[in-house]
């Protein structure tokens, strides 16, 4: 694949398996001059990419995070020398990645964006699980959400829960409690909701518990590993799977 002069690629790199990685990453990043390096990202990708210059630029939530105009001039710089400068994401790029903010600041400065898709965390905690996010018998829709408003504020939870979608929540391991609240004052404690770290890696774990035990669950979390919450009533087949009741009494905690 060749890139345009003065473009930038936006790949991709999924939730951390490096074979969940697309054909059209990989030709990506092979061809790549430049790459920009998220921090959740197996840094085993480099071995993709043998002729680019390495830029790590981390971003992660509760941590030292390189700044998001940063990395922006640090494209458009490359960009507009010419070079094929390839901005590799964790997960989906195009949700929750700030890409939104990327594109946009490219396109000012008269830079072409290519999207590469992946897979995002919630799809690959689900195929871990052995479940579908959607279930004619439970749900008809999944919702992707973050645990909190960019001023620090709660989803309106309570709209949320009304769609009796799935819910999929991203950022918030480290508000479970709170999280936990919002949604039990809509949502019956029995609820299924599951944990998943590092979903899809060799060290992935999992906790599998109810809305009303959620809280309890943080004791099980490992700290400074991503996570997925997933909430729902199509999550009770996850229990079928593990061999586990459908309503647990109290948390079941599994490792892959």
């Amino acid at each position: 694949m060749s890139a345009a002069r003065h473009e930038v690629v936006l790949l991709s790199a999924g939730p951390g398996d490096l074979e969940l990685l697309t054909l059209k990453a990989v030709k990506a990043l092979a061809a790549a001059d430049v790459l920009l390096l998220d921090d959740l990202v197996d840094p085993g990708i480099v071995e993709l990419a043998p002729r680019a210059r390495v830029l790590r630029v981390g971003k992660r939530g509760g941590c030292r995070s390189t700044p998001q105009a940063f990395i922006c001039r640090l494209m458009r710089r490359y960009a507009l020398q010419g070079a094929r400068v390839v901005r590799v994401k964790g997960g989906e790029a195009l949700l929750f990645g700030r890409a939104g903010e990327e594109i946009g600041f490219l396109r000012e400065a008269g830079i072409g964006v290519q999207v590469i898709n992946g897979v995002s965390a919630a799809f690959a905690a689900a195929a871990s699980l052995g479940v579908s996010l959607t279930h004619r018998e439970h749900c008809h829709g999944v919702t992707f959400v973050t645990a909190h408003t960019r001023d620090g504020g709660e989803p309106d939870w309570r709209a949320l829960c009304a769609t009796g979608a799935t819910l999929a929540i991203y950022m918030g391991l480290h508000r479970l409690e709170s999280l936990a609240h919002g949604l039990s004052r809509h949502l019956p404690a029995n609820t299924p909701a599951v944990v998943v770290q590092a979903a899809s890696c060799a060290d992935e774990s999992r906790v599998l518990t109810t809305l009303g035990r959620l809280p309890a669950a943080a004791a099980a979390l490992r700290p400074g590993r991503p996570g997925v919450v997933l909430v729902g009533a199509a999550l009770a087949e996850a229990w079928a799977v593990q061999g586990l009741p459908a309503r647990p009494a109290r948390a079941a905690t599994t490792a892959s």
